[in-house]
């Protein structure tokens, strides 16, 4: 695998280094040079410093072959200390601090044997100063490390935040457009169902009076004017919380039977729910009904229906309808399995068939606590 490119932050590092590296080489050489040894060892000890000056260019990609390098150039070399302490820093920003710990030993090791090959006389001022260097040179390795393991951990957890929070406001929006999708198919299908069956009635019945096609006139009229409002209403509250979508109440519940026996339907309706209702749970047993009226206008017009809805605090909220279903039932069903979510959402169930009588049964039981 190529190594990263170098960027312009990482040139002006390493151009940095590389200058320092070699004045403190040069004023260790200089600092060397009244040292008991040959004259060859001091033109070998420059030109080995000197060309390990050059390897700095390529510290990042072989850090710890060149620091091993300059351990053994160290033994002999003055004026390898300069890229030594880079060489050092270098391993302690990018290997771990068990290989750190390692090189470090080494050039330990190769400065006693520097000592004793340059006879130096103040040998433990040159140990402490040695060394001392060397552990900063490696603390401040340490430190970029851990700022740097830092940094990207916090760039991780930002990353993973964004990525969570996108995901939740997808969420939110889908939920958003599912409870518009119900709120429309739950306004708008029961007025259009109603409609439906008086344009059908009109086209069924050509022998019909004046009267009576005036009147079936004025209720689709109505109708439709009632539907076009109800829509009105929820595309206007499309930019709004779900929560400020038009809702309707329990107490709506006769108003809505008795709209559909206007229809011409044949509803039976009996009510004995007494007690203070909670808001959500009112307003399932209503969308539960509609959707059931408008089930039955659909698929069995003109079939008598009955409707219960019983229950007391604590017991829980019943709601049936009943109808004859003599046509098989069409249609992708949608309807009821929002219902089936509009209960999940309250910790009810609804069930719905046939029964053995050949009618449909739609069931609903909703929570009411005490």
């Amino acid at each position: 695998m190529s190594a990263p490119r170098r960027t312009a932050g990482n040139w002006l590092v390493d151009s940095v280094s590389f200058v320092l590296a070699i004045m403190v080489s040069l004023l260790a050489y200089s600092e060397g040079e009244g040292d008991p040894v040959p004259h060859l060892l001091l033109a070998i000890d420059f030109w080995s410093g000197m060309v390990l000056c050059l390897t700095l260019w390529f510290r990042r990609r072989w850090a710890v072959p060149l620091a091993l390098l300059a351990a053994a150039v160290s033994v002999y070399s003055d004026a390898a200390a300069g890229p030594t302490l880079v060489l050092i820093m270098t391993v302690a920003v990018h290997k771990p601090w068990r290989t750190s710990i390692w090189v470090f030993a080494v050039n330990f090791a190769a400065t006693l044997t520097y000592l004793q090959v340059r006879h130096k006389e103040d040998w433990k001022t040159q140990l402490v100063i040695g060394m001392t260097l060397y552990l900063a040179m490696a603390g401040w390795g340490f430190y970029i490390r851990s700022r740097r393991q830092l940094l990207q951990t916090l760039r991780d957890r930002a990353d993973r935040a964004e990525t969570v929070a996108t995901l939740q406001a997808e969420q939110a929006q889908l939920r958003a457009r599912e409870e518009i999708a119900r709120e429309m198919h739950d306004v708008l299908g029961h007025r259009l169902s109603l409609l439906s069956v008086h344009a059908g009635a009109l086209a069924y019945r050509p022998d019909a009076s004046t009267a009576e096609v005036a009147g079936a006139a004025e209720i689709i009229r109505a109708s439709a004017h009632q539907a076009l409002q109800d829509l009105r209403e929820v595309i206007g509250v499309l930019r709004a919380p779900v929560g400020e979508l038009p809702q309707p109440a329990f107490a709506d519940l006769p108003a809505l039977v008795e709209g559909s026996r206007d229809a011409g339907i044949p509803v039976d309706l009996t009510l004995d729910a007494p007690g203070a209702m909670p808001e959500h749970v009112g307003r399932t047993a209503y969308r539960i009904v509609q959707e059931g009226l408008t089930n039955a206008v659909k698929h069995a017009p003109g079939e008598p229906v009955t409707i219960s809805v019983t229950g007391a605090p604590g017991n829980g909220l019943s709601v049936e309808l009943r109808n004859p279903a003599p046509n098989r039932r069409r249609g992708d069903g949608q309807g009821l399995k929002g219902l089936s979510e509009r209960a999940a959402l309250v910790e009810g169930r609804v069930e719905h068939g046939r029964t053995p009588d050949g009618d449909f049964r739609l069931f609903a039981w909703l929570p009411w606590p005490a």
